[in-house]
């Protein structure tokens, strides 16, 4: 007895919805949108033009004046928000990350111009000492030469603050210090910033894939001007956890933050996906650095499809769960979606 199946007992083709671009685009569950998408930021001091950064090819070092002249163009291309990280000169760090505090550092010049600039354009700042320390951790060290969480939170409770007051929309803690966030809420709401918002860095992990962040913000080249290797395990995530996140989370969501974040995005879509399930605050993923590198240089090599693996990385952060997508690609995205 013949019992081949033939094409005349198939009642579901799934096959038929993937017959036409149109018929895709009806029947597609998850897309990408300009709206979804934050681009990150580098400032410096000084005049002259932009810095590259060399590991992380089309991402630059600004000034202040072609900071707003960029921020001006990714509104025109439908961006409605940025995250601002500074450059800080290597003279001006020291072990307690004074400079953070001083009127003189330039990411309160840069959150001024870019809100004169483009009022509409939503600002989120890292909150954060490592732009700022010699060390380059991300807080206050002890006698043992470990990040000390109470003293830290004091000291990142007043850069909130002085955000806040420079014009920035939405702060963003991501040292990982144990409860800064309800500490900056406390502290905004007594300074009369209620309306500023806290995106926490609620489950970032101790990855690989900072290295070229870490190139642009020149982060631990101390005095010597020379990066070296950092170890931050004692303070941010093992990337083998993923209930320690939720709980990371739940805490975040208790002490007040508005949005949560996972960081890195593309290595952890089952943490955006766990997180998702659990959380009802807007939620945030972070494609990072390293993420953006190489996939630029597996293009460079001819590896990959450059646009095509971009847009597929960006969709699948997007399926797992992520609200909004900090991401280096957000600029070039959205111009292609237009």
């Amino acid at each position: 007895m013949n019992t081949q199946r033939t094409g005349h007992d198939l009642l579901r083709r799934m096959r038929r919805n993937r017959a036409t671009p149109a018929v895709r685009s009806l029947v597609r569950e998850t897309a990408l949108h300009s709206e979804d998408l934050i681009q990150p930021l580098f400032v410096r001091a000084g005049d002259g033009t932009p810095e590259p950064v060399e590991s992380m090819p089309g991402i630059v070092r600004h000034t202040v004046h072609t900071l707003t002249e960029e921020c001006q163009r990714l509104e025109q291309n439908g961006i409605k928000a940025i995250a601002l990280f500074p450059c800080i000169d290597s003279s001006k760090k020291d072990p307690e990350g004074s400079h953070a505090h001083s009127p003189e550092n330039i990411l309160f010049a840069a959150i001024r111009a870019v809100k004169s600039a483009s009022p509409d354009l939503a600002v989120i700042t890292d909150v954060a000492l490592d732009p700022y320390t010699s060390h380059g951790h991300d807080g206050l060290l002890d006698e043992r030469g470990d990040v000390e969480n109470d003293s830290t939170v004091e000291s990142l409770k007043r850069l909130a603050v002085a955000q806040a007051e420079a014009g920035a929309d939405i702060v963003a803690p991501s040292d990982m210090m144990d409860g800064r966030v309800k500490a900056i809420r406390l502290a905004l709401d007594a300074a009369g910033f209620h309306r500023v918002g806290i995106l926490a860095y609620a489950a970032k992990y101790a990855s690989a894939y900072y290295g070229p962040f870490r190139d642009a913000v020149k982060s631990g080249d101390g005095q010597s001007g020379k990066p070296h290797k950092l170890d931050k395990r004692g303070y941010q995530m093992d990337p083998g956890n993923v209930r320690e996140a939720l709980l990371e989370v739940q805490l975040d969501e208790q002490e007040g933050a508005d949005m949560v974040m996972v960081k890195p995005a593309g290595p952890y879509l089952d943490v955006i996906k766990a997180v998702h399930d659990v959380t009802r605050l807007p939620l945030a993923a972070y494609q990072v650095s390293g993420e953006y590198a190489q996939i630029h240089a597996a293009a460079k090599l001819g590896w990959l499809d450059y646009a095509a693996t971009r847009d597929e990385s960006l969709l699948a952060i997007k399926r797992a769960g992520a609200d909004m997508i900090l991401t280096y690609f957000a600029s070039e995205v959205a111009e292609s979606l237009k």
